[in-house]
């Protein structure tokens, strides 16, 4: 599209999903990775293009590892597909075209996965190969990074997950933070890392429309100001999720099979899809409003980053992939251009502003993850950084050394105290947490501990980070 677009809009999808491999199935464990695989990274990578996703490392160690592989198939035929299929003569007779559209989804994923060779992380590959996405990496684990205790940790998640995501990838310098969490003069140690870009959260130190430009940082890679405004179109209480027509999430068989739409009574897959499309023409008319009153007053083409977690796209939001392919669809004939971010840097230039510390999570502050609910979490991995730097300093042995990294890797992951503080989990949250810390002592204590869940997790692992001065 020429330059009388408004504006452009880089949609960022971020992709990931704590380390879960290995570590329990129903209701927590495998099964959340799972779900993700089959309802949203799927069906949302067939339709990509002209977007962003990051994949986080811990994600991307987890569909690579073969076990999840074979584990992941036979969830879906026998948990899923089976679910449904048993389901479909059971349902109330109003409730079968809800059931019998579950079972196509499932069964397309199905034909999905076996096209991939039964491998997750191939759709990812060829998606980027082919263009139609530009991918980046994050932390090894998600570790909200300004809250790390010491610069070699921070390095170590840096170094651990640019290590992986170049090696499975290549890499182009994109680096999603964990929670958007940013305080001043992180961009040092990231450009340091080699990172050229991230994005941010300010929209609690900003006028209306500043998100809409990129901003140039001292040290150099450009901070992407996420437009909160739209994304709570989609991602707030009274969102596109919410439309009377979609399906409740927790509105399911006991097979597990959605039966039920937010409004009440049974699901009409095909009145869920037409309100899908109808939002994704309100999105796309209101994104171009947004853009075009943003070039008036400021006499420049702007930049809209729509960032949101790539797993609201057809697990949570059953509907998310038909909105996300209308969009995509619509997106020039309502007069804006669909760009990855490295194209946008390539034409919108940063402007000089202040930064401001910052998160994406509730009040836009650290407390979800730093705050006396979590603090025995919070300052509990804090000690463990600590004490794995100075059991290195005493000369602990090599292989004792990796395997407590990569519990400290584990036990940083910022789902934990997310998890904890919103009581989304029961105990597994603080339990993970707690079972790192007792690994990552007697690997330092005891040497000869094994634990072999963490088979998969930071493979391309090293200690350098830790050890340089």
């Amino acid at each position: 599209m020429s330059e009388s677009s408004p504006g452009d809009l880089a949609i960022v999808l971020h992709s990931h999903m704590p380390y879960v491999e290995g570590f329990g199935t129903y209701p927590f464990g495998e099964e959340w990775l799972f779900d993700a695989v089959i309802r949203s990274y799927l069906p949302v990578l067939e339709i990509a293009d002209r977007l962003t996703m990051t994949v986080t490392p811990v994600l991307a160690d987890q569909l690579e590892d073969v076990g999840v592989r074979e584990r992941l198939r036979d969830f879906l035929v026998e948990w899923r597909i089976g679910a449904a299929e048993a389901d479909i003569p059971e349902v109330p007779t109003e409730c079968r075209p809800a059931c019998e559209g579950e079972l196509a989804r499932y069964r397309h994923a199905l034909e999905l996965l076996d096209e991939a060779g039964g491998d997750p992380l191939l759709p990812f590959q060829r998606a980027s190969s082919e263009g139609r996405v530009a991918l980046a990496t994050s932390s090894a684990t998600h570790a909200v990074l300004p809250l790390l205790a010491t610069r070699e940790g921070l390095r170590l998640q840096l170094d651990a997950g640019i290590r992986s995501h170049r090696r499975r990838f290549g890499w182009d310098g994109g680096l999603w933070l964990p929670e958007c969490g940013y305080a001043p003069g992180l961009e040092w140690r990231l450009a340091e890392a080699g990172a050229s870009w991230f994005c941010v959260d300010q929209s609690a130190h900003e006028a209306p429309l500043q998100a809409l430009a990129p901003v140039r940082t001292p040290a150099g890679p450009v901070a992407l100001p996420i437009d909160w405004e739209a994304i709570g179109w989609l991602w707030s209480l009274d969102g596109y999720p919410s439309d009377p027509a979609h399906a409740q999430f927790a509105g399911k068989s006991l097979r597990g099979v959605r039966l039920w739409k937010v409004g009440g009574g049974a699901y009409d897959p095909a009145a869920a899809e037409a309100a899908a499309r109808r939002q994704a023409d309100e999105f796309l008319a209101a994104a171009a409003a947004r853009l075009r009153q943003y070039a008036d007053e400021h006499d420049r083409r702007g930049l809209l980053v729509f960032a949101i977690d790539t797993e609201l796209l057809g697990h949570w939001w059953s509907e998310g992939p038909i909105w996300l392919r209308a969009v995509l669809e619509g997106a020039e004939a309502a007069g804006v251009r669909t760009v990855t971010v490295p194209e946008a840097l390539a034409e919108h230039e940063p402007v000089e502003r202040k930064l401001m510390a910052s998160t994406w999570g509730e009040g836009k502050d650290f407390a979800t993850w730093d705050s006396p609910a979590v603090a025995d979490l919070a300052w509990g991995a804090r000690r463990m950084e600590l004490r794995l730097l100075r059991a290195l300093s005493a000369g602990l042995d090599s292989d004792a050394a990796t395997r407590a990294a990569r519990e400290l890797l584990a036990a940083q992951a910022s789902d934990w105290a997310f998890l904890d503080k919103r009581g989304q989990a029961g105990d597994y949250a603080y339990q993970r947490a707690t079972d790192h810390a007792r690994a990552l002592l007697e690997a330092i204590d005891c040497g000869s501990v094994t634990d072999p869940r963490m088979r998969s997790l930071a493979p391309d692992l090293s200690l350098a980070p830790l050890l340089e001065p």
